[in-house]
């Protein structure tokens, strides 16, 4: 059976719609054979989808300080149906902020930390004006995250 990486990542604009497109193409590498990659916007995923990952992938933008509101209204659906049975499920988070992003990691690794979930690697935070290398770091985010799962590291 493959492992699966569910990627729930807010996308309200094209430069965050391209973040979250390259973290699905990273975890696509050619070299990833034994990855399924599932995809979803905040709102369209649930608890089923928690369940049957491997690990996960969270992306959302800064609004006024906090995550949005489509990934919090995710962990409100999520936390408890899986707080008991997803515990240690490997995850890492990338943060598109327009400013320091301090108040939104802050709170995803607050809830994270609630469940259980175990860090991979330290929030991303994309900061500032938009640069198109924050597209190539999200896309390494995806391909290191999906080359785990696929050699058992996690």
């Amino acid at each position: 059976m493959p492992k699966r990486l569910l990627i729930v990542a807010h996308a309200p604009s094209p430069n965050t719609l391209a973040l979250r497109e390259a973290a699905e193409r990273g975890a696509h590498h050619p070299d990833i054979e034994g990855v399924e990659v599932v995809v979803k916007a905040p709102l369209e995923a649930g608890p089923e989808d928690v369940r049957g990952c491997d690990a996960l992938l969270l992306g959302t933008t800064e609004n006024l300080g906090y995550m949005s509101g489509a990934l919090k209204d995710f962990f409100d659906r999520t936390y408890y149906p899986v707080l008991e049975e997803k515990q240690g499920l490997p995850c890492a988070l990338y943060i598109r902020a327009g400013h320091d992003g301090t108040g939104t990691r802050r709170a995803v690794e607050s809830i994270v930390t609630g469940l259980r979930w175990r860090w991979v690697q330290a929030p991303l935070i994309l900061r500032g004006e938009w640069r198109a290398d924050f597209v190539e770091q999200v896309e390494e985010l995806g391909l290191y995250l999906a080359a785990g799962l696929d050699n058992g590291l996690f």
